[in-house]
This record gives structure tokens, C-alpha cells and sequence, in this order.
């Protein structure tokens, strides 16, 4: 397991937002409103000055100017999980997916729930966009940072992606 070298934290739309890099200045996780003791269990200095380019992307987005992030990413995970994280960074902005789509475009037609536990795991949230993908009648399931937070992201994309009301595909 990578550990991190410096983390900070950059102020969102969606709330403040923890991230954290490796000695590289890859990023290895990124947390909407991140608790004092998520920010303790991955202990290592501060350095907001080091995720300037992750506060730049992410203003970019929020700003609706970015629609894909371009940062090195080193996300720790198995190798199915870091085949599903590939997948999900694949999804277009303002477009969504069930877990039975990503699971068959993944070749395993019955892994749904696996793909669901690794989009669960997934440690880059948004970077990595694991909001984009919904339950098999479109409904809103599980998101680390909660579903309020997931769609509020959707309801962002979606408005500066789709016509009102149109959900993707």
C-alpha cells in the first residue's frame, strides 16, 4: 500500500474536500467533507500548495469549463477494482450507467454486485466519477459522500450536459 506523502484540503460547491498525494504527486484519495478523524487515519503533512493543479481541475469543474480530469492517479485497489475504477472513468459527463451496464461492458454479465462493491471502494470520488453510475430502474444507490451529494453532482452535469430532464445514456 502507497502511503501518502501530503495531503490538503481545497474548498468546493459541494462542500470542502480532502486530498491526498504520493511521494510522485499522484492522488490517492479524495474525500467531500472529510471528518477530523478521516483526516487523522491518513496522517501526513499538510500541503494545500501541492494539490494546486487538483484545486485548479476542480475549479475548472465547478466552473462547467472541465468535463474529464487529467491527473496522475494512484488509487490502491485489487485488480477488479482497478479494472472498475478504468470503467467508470470511461462514462461521459452528464451520462449515467446501472451497475448491471458496467458490469456486462466489463464482460461478467452477473457481476453487478461486485461492480457495486468496487464502486463503493472506489478512493477518488468525482476524479473518478463513481456518482455516474445508478441502480438498475435509475434509482439513486449508495455513494460514500451520500446521496444528497451524488445528486446534487448529477443534477450539475446534467444541466450543462443534456436537455432538461434527460438523464443520459
Amino acid at each position: 500500500m502507497t502511503t501518502a506523502a501530503c495531503h490538503g484540503l481545497i474548498d468546493t460547491r459541494f462542500g470542502p474536500v480532502a486530498a491526498w498525494l504520493d511521494i510522485r504527486g499522484a492522488l490517492l484519495r479524495l474525500l467531500f467533507n472529510p471528518t477530523p478523524e478521516q483526516l487523522a487515519a491518513h496522517a501526513c503533512p499538510r500541503d494545500d500548495a501541492a494539490l494546486a493543479e487538483v484545486a485548479r481541475q476542480l475549479a475548472e469543474y465547478q466552473a462547467g469549463e472541465r468535463q474529464a480530469f487529467d491527473l496522475p492517479l494512484a488509487p490502491q485497489g485489487t485488480p477488479f477494482q482497478q479494472q472498475v475504477w478504468a470503467a467508470l472513468r470511461e462514462i461521459p459527463y452528464g451520462h449515467t450507467v446501472s451497475y448491471g451496464e458496467l458490469a456486462r461492458a466489463l464482460g461478467n454479465p452477473d457481476g453487478a454486485r461486485a461492480v457495486g462493491r468496487a464502486n463503493a471502494t472506489n478512493p477518488i470520488a468525482l476524479i473518478v466519477p463513481c456518482h455516474r453510475v445508478l441502480g438498475t430502474d435509475g434509482s439513486l444507490t449508495g455513494y460514500a459522500g451520500g446521496l444528497p451529494l451524488k445528486a446534487a453532482l448529477l443534477r450539475f452535469e446534467l444541466e450543462r450536459s443534456a436537455p432538461p430532464g434527460l438523464f443520459g445514456g
